[in-house]
Parts: structure tokens; sequence; C-alpha cells
């Protein structure tokens, strides 16, 4: 009842075509941002329901996924030393296990949307959280070994499934000219998590842990997310919509994926969001392993560590990335956000060897700062870019391509994970490589100069492709 006072019950039964229908299943028919009177008159007000929703589910989902990147440091605490103890290269595993299964799933997940609707995917994907967490807790409660401590982290992997689900559903509820300040709320929101966990779950450890056994309390990590998962499944089974429009028609993931932009766009998503999903999570352990008993402190008796405002601050500018790219371009930002990039990249190699532990965090955080912003400006461009590359504006055309670049939203996110994945193991060959006398752990200075290099091609590619105007060239 609530839902039809919201469309207008006066204007379906008038047949207005301006106005779309719902139908069992909260299924919305007719939804069309691009009409004025449609959006002025409840679109608006309907869209940022399903994105305040959204936003709480995929943070959760975020907050999973990032869950390993604070327990595996804790690990030795909790009582995994001598024969139990997890090496260096496991715990690099453990960490960057959830980021490789959820880029495997980022793409079956953005196709569950048209085919099941966001509203119901929503509800499942929320309730498929609880099985990572519910089988972290149970796990280290058992002090399980490595197979299975693997096995709990990848599940974790469904927690970064969710953020393509998520965004190719907000995609359609959006019209062009808000698409990228919507797409940068859902997820900086969501990727908020990452900085939620890496804030709270160091406190929670320690709340009571000295009243049994002095140890960090991990399984409550796990057990905590339970009610909070429940109450995603049940308030957007309550109130989030499905979009028939949103169903995917035949060809068009195929033509997302014949797109040569779709694969430009991938390549540099690697380098923004596969830097900060593998920054955050490999930002604990970095802290931990380069300075020693620096960034963590006791407040009241409860853990603080400062590893989680890399993540809260590349969150926090990635709407900014979509904003500004609003108006002055998102090739502009996108290049402007490798330069900054690499530059940070130098400033965390000046730093190391200079052993400053201030000029680290400022050079990471700049870092952090500006994969948000990136990660903002690219995703403004994928709907942009399509938009642009159609041979007319008829609105069937603009419908095709809005559903074109929804499938690459999934390609292109499931490509920018892979690389969070591939930060972690690049850190930790570089560790294993440059073990000696002189640095008897290993450094990751190797790793940090390959890294500016790959920025620097990126943003050089950016520029070719999006930034020339040329024959046959898009600009955006």
């Amino acid at each position: 009842m609530a839902l039809a006072t919201d469309l207008g019950v006066d204007d379906r039964k008038t047949g207005d075509s301006s106005r779309p229908t719902i139908g069992k299943g909260r299924w919305i028919s007719g939804w069309d941002p691009e009409n004025p009177s449609q959006w002025e008159g409840f679109g608006r007000r309907t869209a940022r329901r399903n994105l305040g929703l959204s936003v709480y589910a995929e943070f959760l989902g975020f907050g999973v996924f990032a869950i390993w990147s604070i327990v595996v440091p804790l690990l030795p605490a909790y009582g995994y030393t001598g024969a139990a103890a997890i090496s260096d290269s496991q715990q690099f595993w453990l960490i960057s296990i959830p980021t490789l299964v959820g880029a495997t799933l980022r793409i079956p997940y953005s196709l569950m949307v048209p085919r099941l609707g966001g509203r119901n995917w929503t509800v499942l994907s929320a309730l498929l959280l609880l099985l990572p967490t519910v089988g972290l807790a149970v796990a280290i409660g058992q002090h399980a070994g490595f197979p299975v401590l693997l096995a709990m982290a990848a599940f974790a992997g469904f927690g970064g499934g969710n953020f393509a689900s998520s965004m190719t559903n907000i995609s359609f509820f959006y019209r062009h000219a808000e698409k990228g300040k919507a797409l940068g709320i859902n997820a900086a929101g969501g990727n908020l998590g990452t900085a939620a966990v890496q804030f709270a779950a160091p406190i929670l450890v320690t709340i009571g842990a000295g009243f049994s056994t002095g140890r960090p309390n991990l399984p409550v990590v796990g057990w905590v997310f339970v009610p909070l998962v429940l109450a995603a499944a049940v308030g957007a089974w309550l109130r989030m919509d499905n979009l028939t429009d949103a169903r995917s028609e035949p060809g068009t993931y195929a033509a997302a994926v014949r797109s040569r932009h779709t694969w430009l766009l991938s390549f540099v998503y690697v380098g923004t969001f596969g830097s900060f999903i593998g920054f955050a999570g490999v930002f604990p352990k970095l802290m931990r392993d380069s300075f020693p008993g620096r960034g963590s402190y006791v407040l009241l008796g409860a853990g603080m560590t400062l590893a989680f405002l890399g993540a809260f601050v590349g969150s926090m500018s990635r709407p900014l990335g979509g904003l500004v790219a609003d108006r002055v371009g998102g090739w502009r930002v996108t290049v402007v956000s490798f330069a900054a990039m690499a530059l940070g990249a130098a400033g965390v190699v000046i730093a190391l060897q200079a052993g400053s532990f201030g000029w680290f965090m400022v050079a990471f955080l700049w870092m952090f700062v500006f994969t948000g912003i990136g990660n903002g400006s690219i995703y403004r461009m994928i709907p942009a870019v399509f938009a642009a590359t159609v041979g007319d504006d008829t609105p069937a055309s603009m419908a095709t391509a809005r559903k074109v670049a929804a499938g690459a939203i999934g390609i292109v996110g499931a490509a920018g994970a892979y690389g969070g994945f591939l930060i972690p193991q690049v850190f930790a060959m570089s560790k294993s490589m440059t073990k000696g006398a002189a640095h008897p752990t290993g450094t990751i200075v190797p790793a940090l100069w390959g890294i500016l290099a790959c920025y620097l091609v990126m943003g050089l590619v950016t520029w070719l492709a999006y930034g020339r105007k040329r024959p046959g060239g898009v600009v955006v």
C-alpha cells in the first residue's frame, strides 16, 4: 500500500505513460529517469530510498570483505604461534584471497540484478554474508589450521561481489546527469565498510579480553555482523524495488565484452580500485611490519589503530571524483589521480628509506585519497563513454546504451578487484626476494617502484583513449 501511494494510484488508473506501474513483488514497470515529470514527481524519492538501502547492504559487504585485513595481524596474539604460526606468505594469502574470490563473483553478481531484480538479489546477497562471518567466528574460535582459515577467508569474497550488483542496480535508478553523484555515494558508502571494520574491530576484540584469556577476542568480529546482516536483508525486502526495465536484453553483456572501451576502462580501474582495495587490505600489516609499535594505541582499555584512516579517506574522496568528473570530464580527473598516486608511491619509498612513520602515513593517505577520486571518476566515465558511442540519441538507443554500460560496470568492477588481489601478492613477492642482511624480513620498496610505473602507464592510456579529440575518439 505504501508503495502504491508513492507511485500514485490515480496516475496508474488514468494510464499516464509518464508514470510507472507497480506489480507483485515490488516490480516497477515503465521506469524512465530521463522523463522530467516522472523524475521530479516521485522518481527521485524512489531512487533515493533504494540508494540508501543499497549503501547499507554494500557497507556490510565491504566490512565482511575487509575482516581478514584486521584479523590477520592479530592472529599471533590470539595464539597462532609456534607450530600453529601462520607464515608471512600465508598471512598475505589470507588478506588477498577474499579479493580474488570477490573479483571472480562480480560479473555473476551483476548479472543477478537483471535476472532476479535489484531488491530480490540484495536480500539474497546480504544473507550470504552470514557464511563468512559465522564461519570466521567458529574457525578461529576452534583454532583451525591454515587450510580452514583460507576457506573462510575465501567466503569473505561474497562481500566483494556485492559491490558490482549494487552499482549495477543503482545505475538503472538514476538519470544520466546525476549518475556520477549517485554511483559515487553508493560506492563511498560501501567502501566505508572497510574503514569501519578496521576502526571498530581492534576495539571490539580487546573489550573484555582480559577477563578470560587475556588475548584478543577475534571471534566476536564475526558474530557482531549477524544482526546487522539480518537487518539489511529485512530492510531490502520491505523497502527496495525491482525494475522490469533493468532486465537484460539479449546481447547487451556480449556487446559490453566486445567493446574495446570495456577493456580500456577495466585496465585503468585496476589502478584505482585495485589500489584502494589492495592497499586497504595490507595497510594494517604494512604498518606493523615496517614500523612495529607505531600507529597502535590503547584508549580506556580498548585497542585502536590508525590503519582505518586509509580506507576512510579513500572512501570519503570517492564521491568527489564523481562530482568533479560531472563538471570537468572524467578523463581529466582520472589522469590527475594517476599522477598524484605515482607521487604518493614515491613518497612512501622515501619515507621507508628515511624510517619516518609520519611521512609514511602522509604519503600513503595521499595515495588513498586519489584512489578514491579516481574510482569515482572512472565509474562516471563508464555510462558517459557508452552514451557517447551510440549512433543516435533516440530513447531506444539510449536505453540500450544504459544496459550495455551496466554490463560493462560488472566487467570493469571485476577487473579492478583483481588488482586488489595482485597488490598484496606483489608485496609478498617483494619482501621474499629482498630478504637479507640489510632487510631481515624483506622490503616492499621494489613493489612500490613497480606500482608507480604502472600508474604512469595507466594515466597515459587514459589520456590517449579519452583525452584527445580525434576522428572516432570519445571525449568524456
